[in-house]
């Protein structure tokens, strides 16, 4: 890493230390946006249960009704849906998805477009929850037009970064917008833990509980890295390669990743399980929102199982609709490559199902206990709900900077290469 920082600042990488200083500047343009609130609106003072999430990955610009209340999350979830609707189900996408980069130009615009509407229905739908019925249909068409603008922004925002700056602008947005808050969460934890106005012994308890608490974070950054990183490798061998001097075919692998799916699981179970509170805030109706309340928030035990039993279950499809190991099985066949001590083609699907499934259940395992951890933290201390131990956020801010530290690494070791080679 710090040969890296070096030759980062050497004065022939000056165009890239200006990308850098761009994807800064454009990320603090998104943080001061947060700041602005929506006109004719206020802090949302109410706990937002399952918009949590969203309000974490924003920032905090949920919770204060800002121009980017929605942040990018519409256009996740669009490319969530345009990842499923190329799997056959139409089969127009299914056929954009083989055309190469012109087909994924077209599906990177569809998806846009998609995300766009759906920012306007969620802005309609938020401005409703959130203002009532006392509001008029044009107070709701204002406040949902800013808020499709503000997410429209952000769009264009993350593709000048991917484009002048470094690393992928959508997950760095919504980096800045985790990070954002991790000032504040300290402040929190360090005013609740430490009792001034006690005596020298409370103090002291106070200031290690702190410390602990800030050992026990970086602890679980740590651990998060390590699975992030974690892979299993197939051996793979190729009968046409070449043979070395001992004899052997070349051999390569293929890495298969203990997580996966990444965080689309955790998003996924907390958008379903958020269905049925976004309906009983929209109907009012008091029986309705009791049993919401009881049954199906992860934060009570029943919510809970429903949370891990729903991450189990998207954790499986996920890994295995971007994997597609029958598909593999049949790529390898066709290029003559083989698994050590498997038959090319049904074994070789049946051993790549075998491996994945295995993999997937310590990755799901994962998952649930990064989600888990705010969770099972809120209810046995009695810190606030600002402050928290790993959670989603944590998982996205290791995995988006860990791929924009290999990007920029890769990036400077593509130029230390060009240099060499022109010396020569």
């Amino acid at each position: 890493m710090f040969s890296t920082m070096k030759e980062l600042f050497s004065p022939v990488n000056k165009d890239l230390r200006k990308r850098i200083l761009f994807t800064l500047g454009s990320l603090i343009i998104f943080i001061l946006g947060i700041s602005i609130r929506v006109p004719g609106t206020k802090e949302l003072t109410s706990n937002l249960g399952f918009l949590e999430l969203i309000n974490a990955m924003g920032g905090g610009a949920l919770q204060n009704f800002s121009i980017f209340a929605l942040g990018v999350t519409p256009y996740i979830t669009a490319s969530i849906i345009m990842q499923l609707l190329q799997m056959d189900i139409i089969p127009y996408f299914a056929e954009l998805s083989k055309q190469g980069p012109t087909g994924r130009q077209k599906l990177n615009q569809i998806t846009r477009y998609l995300g766009i509407i759906f920012s306007f229905i969620e802005g309609y739908a938020l401005a409703f929850a959130f203002i009532g019925k006392t509001g008029s249909p044009m107070e709701y068409l204002y406040i949902s037009t800013i808020l499709t603008a503000g997410t429209s922004f952000l769009l264009w925002l993350g593709d000048q970064i991917t484009q002048k700056g470094i690393g992928n602008g959508l997950s760095l947005i919504i980096m800045a917008g985790i990070i954002a808050t991790l000032p504040q969460m300290f402040i929190d934890a360090f005013t609740n833990l430490i009792a001034f106005d006690g005596t020298a012994q409370v103090i002291t308890l106070g200031v290690v509980k702190f410390a602990l608490f800030v050992i026990l974070y970086f602890a679980i950054i740590i651990g998060v890295i390590f699975v992030q990183e974690a892979e299993r490798r197939i051996p793979i061998q190729y009968a046409n390669k070449s043979t070395s001097a001992f004899g052997s075919a070349a051999q390569s692998f293929m890495p298969i990743k203990i997580n996966s799916a990444g965080v689309i699981p955790v998003i996924f179970a907390s958008s379903l399980l958020s269905i049925p509170s976004i309906i009983a805030q929209v109907i009012k109706n008091e029986g309705f929102t009791v049993f919401i309340q009881k049954y199906m928030t992860y934060t009570t035990p029943i919510g809970f199982l429903i949370y891990v039993a729903l991450i189990f279950f998207f954790a499986y499809f996920y890994t295995f609709i971007q994997l597609k190991p029958e598909e593999f099985a049949k790529n390898l066949q066709e290029n003559g490559g083989y698994i050590p001590g498997i038959r090319p083609g049904e074994e070789t699907k049946k051993h790549i199902s075998r491996v994945l499934s295995r993999l997937t259940i310590l990755g799901a395992a994962f998952l649930v206990v990064i989600a888990g951890l705010p969770i099972l933290f809120s209810n046995l201390t009695s810190l606030p709900t600002s402050v928290s131990i790993g959670g989603t956020g944590l998982l996205i801010v290791v995995g988006v900077a860990l791929e924009t530290y290999k990007q920029l690494e890769g990036s400077l070791l593509t130029r230390s290469y060009k240099r060499g080679y022109s010396r020569r």
